[in-house]
């Protein structure tokens, strides 16, 4: 197996472990990330927003769009996720889903028009001399 590959495996298992262990173990996490003044999660929440920004941009930019596609729809979790946090921590359901439940349904509705598109057609290749 290349490096690159197994780097790559290495990319997403992290991020599933950090992500688990939050949603399993928030205070140990918590703790383990180092950041003991609670304001600081803003910027843990500004800098993940940002990732997924320049993500989107980068397949957006290069033309893959039905990467882009799959990776919205793999991301639709964060604003579903959001909801159900603003939920069960003190928000109301309203502006859960005012807020968060709309971002869901728009990051899908685009997620399912990225993966619906067919490639355009090409043109016949121009024939050799």
């Amino acid at each position: 197996m290349r490096l690159a590959t197994i780097m790559g495996w290495l990319v997403v298992a992290a991020g599933f472990y950090f992500g688990l262990s939050y949603l399993l173990d928030g205070d140990g996490a918590a703790s383990g990330f180092g950041i003991v003044d609670p304001t600081g999660y803003y910027v843990v929440k500004g800098v993940r927003d940002l990732a997924y920004a320049l993500t989107a941009l980068i397949l957006l930019l290069l033309g893959h769009r039905r990467a882009l596609g799959w990776v919205v729809l793999a991301d639709s979790i964060i604003p579903i996720g959001d909801c159900v946090a603003v939920m069960t921590h003190g928000g109301t359901v309203g502006y859960a889903l005012a807020v968060h439940g709309s971002a869901a349904v728009l990051v899908l509705f685009t997620a399912a028009l990225l993966l619906r598109e067919t490639a355009p057609e090409r043109s016949p290749a121009t024939p050799a001399r």
